[in-house]
């Protein structure tokens, strides 16, 4: 059986099993961003706080995926079911560049742009809201895309710790040594990071024309 009819015997398998890749993906990256986002925003207002901040994403990252998980597994809530394990692994892995974005767009608006902003009366958080955010989101969205596609490569070791996703396939096909089950775990891994890549790379460059 040759590679297009192992995919065709097994698609409904393969589906599902993107669909539970998917999903470990979108959860994880939204946790992600609705931590990174305000923790960037944090060392902008509070600069005292980029190291630990950033130290510790920094530490979260270059730890390996697989030690990741060993070390969250003992945590109670956590270490209870597999999925939670991994979207929280995953969220860790994917805060990093999306805090180093947000602080580098709101650190990149110009200066003169935010004097003018309080010249006409705005509060802090009018002008974090209304003016930098704003002119800061080609950047912020930059980090996000950054982290998908490393969320998304990364989401295949889920699989080790029993999280479903398409890393199944890969795991099994190398415990089989068959070529056909790896590459119907990587193939469509691979062709999620490219759209997720090519469709958040198109939303960044409207941003930036928009400018």
């Amino acid at each position: 059986m040759n590679l297009l009819h192992f995919f065709s015997a097994h698609r409904m398998e393969i589906l599902q099993s993107t669909g539970e890749h998917l999903w470990l993906v979108v959860i994880s990256m939204l946790l992600a961003i609705a931590a990174g986002i305000p923790l960037g925003i944090a060392v902008t207002r509070k600069p005292w706080l980029s190291k630990p901040i950033l130290g510790s994403a920094n530490v979260a990252e270059t730890i390996p995926s697989l030690a990741l998980f060993g070390f969250l597994l003992p945590v109670p809530w956590l270490g209870a079911r597999a999925d939670r394990l991994a979207i929280v692994a995953l969220a860790l892995y994917a805060l990093l560049p999306i805090i180093r974005n947000t602080i580098a767009g709101i650190q990149g608006v110009d200066p003169n742009v935010r004097e003018s902003a309080r010249a006409m009366g705005m509060t802090d958080s009018q002008i974090l809201f209304r003016v930098e955010m704003p002119l800061s989101l080609p950047v912020l969205l930059a980090g996000i895309r950054i982290a998908t596609v490393w969320t998304v490569g990364i989401a295949t070791i889920a699989a080790a710790v029993g999280a479903g996703g398409l890393g199944e396939f890969i795991f099994r096909g190398l415990a089989m040594v068959d070529n056909r089950v790896i590459l119907a775990g990587a193939i469509p891994a691979a062709i999620l990071a490219l759209l997720a890549d090519i469709i958040l790379g198109l939303f960044e460059r409207r941003l930036r024309h928009a400018r």
